[in-house]
């Protein structure tokens, strides 16, 4: 809720809060929230190596438990770490997996094996300076095979716990991190967001206060038409109003969808694929003026034109994103960081280090431990520098204290930025050091300090160039209209009066199928090449479940039983796809 005198203001609505304004006396400038988004698509029993569930295991031991680590240290330290990490229902989904779990072990056994083998070839070659890095390699998964078994196998259990305590908060994102505003009609968006609430519930025992929308997207309400095919207006509700009836409190976006300007982009500086979607983009691009009077620094209260619903959003501060973001500019692309692309044969350990960012693999130098962790602190200590000297600055012309706020996909810390979880740790540790800045989440943040503004965004993401392109282009294109098509034949046989009990589990199979095709994944790894084949193949192959889940329930619908093979196809995707098990059909309501 916003309360308070209300003002206007260049069409923006002000509404002042006494207390956030800064005492002259008080040194102390302001607040650092750090979001991590933890994201991986639904992998389990689809395919392991090249692509499928060794994307989970290797974010599960680069990722997930390394970060866990830093949380429990700066726990026992009694440092306040205040981080807010989103989990998607479906990575959580999957990291209680039973499937998961029995794989993850021996995943992290042949990583053990593998780096053995490699220090023993190195040792007979006399590559004793490599051996000591397989040493490190076979260490290093040593501890991550330790850790998982005394959590229990349970990263979802122990993430719950570490949020019981109060060192971390989690929030929450869409069902299967559908691009939401692109979404064929308002009950698929929120049969997202209701399905993530729900399965929230599940796994942490409350409901989420925060949500991450995924890819930072965001589409405001009015007369819409689907920008692909056939189809009529239709009067679309805002994201936010269906985020605020759901509960939900806060989420993010990107700076330009504020301000105006450009975005730095999440993914274009990695991706060759992005850089020539965006150079086809930009033609008809012309970025928004910046509009000086409205900062990244403070909370803002988000609504539709003549809307009364929203919610409070944070927005990403450019400054902190563009050192981390970026390989050429930020941190990890310094010459001391391990290469993440030069890997040996055929253990796929690597031994290299950046070097020059722009070198041919073929020049990188060894990998050095020690320089690296020595870097890392350095750059920790200049990141804090960076977050005290930009809440100072705002603090002295506003008096005021402000916030910070960094989200970043947390699979970047520790699988593309090997040394990212330790850089986090010291950037904690940092900011704990100081008198003048605190960490702090958002809900903490939002009970003593209430947004001011009311502002109306326009449509976009977080991508380059702040709008769709990425997720709709000509390669993509295809996969909206089924998507389309879907949801149409979803809803208007669920609509039907009378749903007969039979068709009951087919229906609920037939939305999973339908979540998961919604899931923006496969539209990315298409853009992108990154594992194009791999996209495709599943998206129709949940095109192709869908539609015959559907047909069977449309025969059970008309009086006809189901037979021996429907049954065992059931079967089999309930365990196949086995997500989302508290699904019932009263999550699909209208409203």
């Amino acid at each position: 809720m916003v309360s308070g005198s209300i003002l206007q203001s260049s069409g923006v609505k002000i509404i002042r809060n006494k207390k956030t304004h800064l005492k002259k006396t008080s040194p102390f400038y302001g607040f650092f929230q750090l979001v991590l988004h933890a994201h991986i698509p639904y992998v389990v029993n689809h395919g392991r190596w090249p692509h499928g569930l060794d994307w989970l295991n290797e974010a599960a031991a680069e990722v997930y438990l390394p970060i866990i680590e830093v949380f429990d240290r700066l726990e026992k330290e009694r440092i306040d770490a205040h981080i807010t990490i989103d989990i998607t229902p479906v990575l959580a989904e999957q990291l209680r997996s039973r499937i998961f779990k029995e794989d993850f072990i021996k995943y992290l056994k042949e990583r053990i094996e593998s780096a053995k083998s490699d220090k023993n070839h190195f040792l007979k070659e006399d590559f004793k300076s490599r051996a000591a890095i397989a040493s490190k390699w076979i260490e290093f998964y040593k501890k991550r095979l330790k850790q998982f078994l005394e959590l229990k196998k349970d990263i979802i259990g122990a993430l719950r716990e570490l949020q019981d305590k109060g060192a971390i908060e989690i929030i929450t994102s869409a069902a299967t991190h559908g691009y939401l505003p692109l979404l064929g009609n308002d009950r698929s968006v929120r049969t997202q967001i209701r399905t993530a609430v729900v399965n929230y519930e599940k796994h942490f025992g409350k409901k989420p206060d925060g949500i991450w929308l995924p890819e930072c997207a965001y589409r405001p309400a009015y007369r819409w038409k689907k920008p692909i095919g056939k189809g009529r207006v239709t009067k679309r509700k805002g994201i936010e109003e269906i985020l605020d009836e759901e509960g939900i409190q806060f989420t993010f976006i990107d700076a330009p969808l504020l301000r105006g300007g450009e975005s730095i982009g999440a993914y274009i500086g990695r991706f060759k694929s992005l850089k020539l979607l965006w150079e086809r983009f930009k033609k008809g691009y012309k970025p928004e003026p910046v509009k000086e009077n409205l900062t990244p620094y403070l909370p803002y209260f988000l609504t539709s034109r003549g809307k009364e619903k929203g919610v409070t959003f944070f927005v990403r501060d450019p400054k902190t994103g563009l050192v981390v973001w970026s390989r050429d500019l930020g941190y990890p692309g310094d010459g001391n960081y391990l290469e993440f692309h030069k890997k040996s044969f055929p253990g796929g350990h690597r031994y290299w280090r950046v070097s020059d960012a722009k070198s041919d693999l073929a020049l990188k130098e060894e990998y050095s431990f020690d320089n690296a962790r020595n870097k890392q602190k350095e750059h920790a200590a200049h990141f804090v520098a960076l977050i005290e000297d930009t809440l100072k600055n705002f603090c002295r012309k506003n008096r005021r204290t402000g916030i910070i706020t960094a989200p970043f996909d947390a699979e970047l810390f520790g699988h593309w930025w090997f040394e990212g979880p330790q850089w986090l740790y010291n950037v904690i540790k940092g900011i704990h050091l100081k008198k003048t800045i605190k960490t702090v989440t958002g809900s903490a943040y939002l009970k003593e300090n209430h947004p001011e503004t009311v502002v109306h965004l326009p449509e976009g993401s977080w991508g380059k160039g702040n709008f769709h392109y990425i997720w709709l282009n000509k390669e993509t294109e295809w996969t909206w209209e089924k998507i389309y098509e879907c949801e149409r034949a979803f809803n208007k046989l669920i609509d039907r009066n009378c749903i007969k009990k039979k068709a009951i589990p087919f229906l609920l199979q037939a939305a999973r199928e339908l979540l998961l095709l919604e899931s923006s994944d496969w539209q990315f790894l298409i853009s992108t090449w990154q594992a194009r084949d791999y996209a495709e193949s599943r998206f129709s192959e949940h095109y192709e479940n869908f539609n015959r889940l559907l047909e069977i329930a449309e025969r059970l619908q008309e009086g006809k039983r189901a037979t021996k093979k429907t049954n065992e196809f059931l079967s089999d995707l309930e365990n196949k796809d086995c997500i989302f098990k508290e699904l019932t059909l009263d999550i699909f309501n209208k409203e």
